[in-house]
């Protein structure tokens, strides 16, 4: 059967309303099924992370903040960085987790099937994406009790609805640019490379592991309107004040419904091009 007929069979036995959720939490099961079967990778990647913060510790000791340095109310440096670890988890994942998991599923012959199941495209970006972001969220929040248990950082101040929220909404405000990529992905089938080129970039530039204000004059502006400075902003001020959070929240928001929106257009379009061309396993 062409893909072109898988399609057409899609769209004739996907029901006509109601809730999708099920399809969607049926997708994010799979991918902890296979993710769970792989226990030394899974374990691995925990403790890579942590061993981050480690590093940041004791970089943090060595090395003290220079006077002026905007630490996004952090009280310390290594509490900054923190944030940054854990945030930068959520931000791989969002950004790169859709397209990865495409790649997987074009590798192995299976994305032409899963195609042909009653769903559509957005219920697929967010079934394929689920379970990457729930996990890393999972860790994120891991890392950061691994840090206050063993490391010292401190939850005093923490506005904790703030916080959960703050990473919710910037998980989901990075899926767009998930979803973009892999239109992409498909379209193009190695673009996954340049996709974790500019989650480093947004990283770096944001605001995850240095202060914005000691990165060069001409590069602050950009620092100052890309997504990622209001998420890291958002949680550290959560995290370390309790206020001064819901501005850059909104802000982010914004940003995030705009991307989405026009993402998901764009992989619906990417979806219907590789049916159309043949190409949708192609790798």
């Amino acid at each position: 059967m062409s893909a072109t007929s898988l399609s057409r069979q899609a769209e004739e036995t996907r029901p006509a309303g109601g809730s999708r959720a099920g399809a969607i939490g049926a997708l994010a099961r799979r991918d902890w099924r296979v993710t769970r079967s792989y226990r030394t990778a899974l374990v691995s990647d925990l403790l890579f992370g942590f061993l981050n913060l480690v590093t940041y510790y004791y970089i943090s000791k060595t090395v003290k903040p220079g006077g002026g340095t905007n630490l996004d109310g952090a009280p310390t440096y290594f509490a900054f960085a923190a944030v940054g670890i854990a945030l930068t988890v959520v931000l791989q994942a969002s950004v790169l987790g859709l397209s990865r998991r495409l790649r997987e599923e074009q590798l192995t012959g299976t994305l032409e099937a899963l195609l042909a199941q009653p769903i559509s495209a957005p219920e697929l970006a967010a079934g394929v994406a689920g379970f990457p972001f729930i996990f890393a969220v999972t860790r994120a929040f891991l890392y950061l009790l691994l840090a206050a248990l063993l490391l010292g950082l401190s939850f005093a101040h923490c506005n904790w609805v703030g916080l959960v929220i703050s990473f919710m909404v910037a998980g989901v405000a990075f899926g767009g640019l998930g979803i973009a990529l892999a239109a992409a992905v498909l379209v193009f089938k190695r673009a996954e490379a340049v996709g974790a080129l500019g989650t480093f970039g947004l990283a770096l530039v944001g605001g995850a592991f240095f202060a914005r204000t000691v990165l060069p004059a001409w590069l602050r502006p950009v620092s100052d309107v890309v997504p990622t400075q209001f998420a890291f902003t958002a949680v550290r001020h959560s995290l370390f004040g309790g206020h001064g959070w819901i501005g850059p929240l909104l802000a982010l928001a914004g940003v995030g419904a705009i991307t989405i929106a026009v993402a998901l257009m764009l992989f619906d379009g990417a979806l219907r091009y590789t049916v159309r061309r043949g190409t949708l396993n192609q790798y």
